[in-house]
């Protein structure tokens, strides 16, 4: 058993006031000293926060504990190490970014449990469609599954014709923890197409409970891990080094920070290109000093975890005067 978990989730519920649960739930992880990146919403709430075993089981049983949340699916990985070095509680207008004009509580794709989701996978008649950016699967992806050169969900309204062709086929869609689905699939239902799924709980929960059999490469998470193993059956590398082309499946975000761009560079390469993508990018006076990882916190000057609670409290307070203002 390794010492610390990482919780992926997302839930979605009305909340009638985001601003105020944020602080709520901001001073309990600070409380209990979890890090992590959590969006609350009007629609709803969408996290992932490290801690140590306990620390994660307090806050699990912190959001069941509101009626609200009651029915929220954790999903529960062990780390060798805290998957995170800051924690962010904001308000969004989305739980996550699209733009797509859905509502996944009124309607979206059907929800297939990972053990269903593996007795599809050989069905002649279903098309797996991966909803993630390019850079997540082009380190890692369903065996057959098709995917869009986008770089992120706002722009699948720009690729749906690509599939055009398969409305009548049984489509499941499929992501990292589940969320993007949500809102894919009930846009696809938009688009005419018929017979639409989606994995519950994604990638992650494929592996965890399934094994993660024929998902091909590693599965691109948005913590200091940058990448995570998901197939324990028949795993296989499907990425190249961006520099020498040898098969790789280590992401790095190049060091020049005006490019950043998350590409799969080899250990060799990284140090000899010293965290850079490219020559240019290698020689920008702005690069970061690469430490093997190519993962970069963003500099916050003088940072505490309360220090974000304060600020966001801070800013409505003013915009509640500047409203006042207006109005007299």
């Amino acid at each position: 058993m390794k010492p610390y978990r990482v919780i992926l989730y997302y839930y979605y519920t009305p909340i009638a006031d985001p601003d105020t649960y944020r602080d709520e739930h901001h001073l309990f992880c600070v409380e209990n000293n979890l890090l992590g990146r959590i969006i609350v919403a009007p629609e709803g709430l969408n996290g992932t926060v490290s801690g140590t075993p306990e620390q994660c089981d307090a806050y699990m049983n912190y959001v069941r504990s509101d009626a609200r949340f009651a029915g929220v699916q954790f999903k529960v990985e062990e780390s060798d190490h805290i998957a995170f070095q800051k924690l962010h509680v904001r308000v969004k207008d989305e739980i996550v970014n699209s733009d797509l004009p859905v509502n996944p509580l009124e309607r979206t794709g059907k929800h297939l449990e990972p053990a269903d989701f593996k007795a599809m996978l050989n069905d002649p008649d279903v098309v797996l469609v991966d909803m993630r950016s390019d850079y997540e699967h082009e380190v890692g992806k369903f065996k057959g599954a098709i995917t869009f050169d986008m770089h992120n969900l706002r722009e699948l309204p720009d690729h749906v014709h690509e599939i055009a062709h398969l409305k009548d086929k049984k489509v499941i869609t499929y992501c990292t923890g589940g969320i993007k689905c949500e809102k894919a699939s009930a846009y696809l239902l938009d688009q005419g197409f018929k017979d639409v799924y989606q994995l519950h709980g994604g990638i992650i929960r494929y592996g965890l409970e399934e094994g993660g059999e024929d998902f091909d490469g590693k599965c691109y998470v948005f913590d200091n891990r940058i990448t995570v193993d998901v197939n324990k059956v028949n795993p296989t590398v499907i990425s190249k080094c961006h520099v020498c082309e040898e098969p790789c499946d280590r992401m790095v975000n190049c060091a020049n920070p005006e490019c950043n761009n998350h590409l799969p560079i080899c250990e060799k390469c990284g140090w000899e290109m010293e965290g850079a993508c490219s020559a240019e990018c290698k020689t920008h006076p702005a690069k970061r000093a690469y430490d093997g990882t190519g993962y970069y916190v963003v500099n916050s000057n003088h940072y505490h975890p309360i220090q974000g609670l304060k600020s966001q409290q801070k800013n409505i307070k003013k915009m509640k005067l500047s409203l006042k203002t207006e109005s007299a």
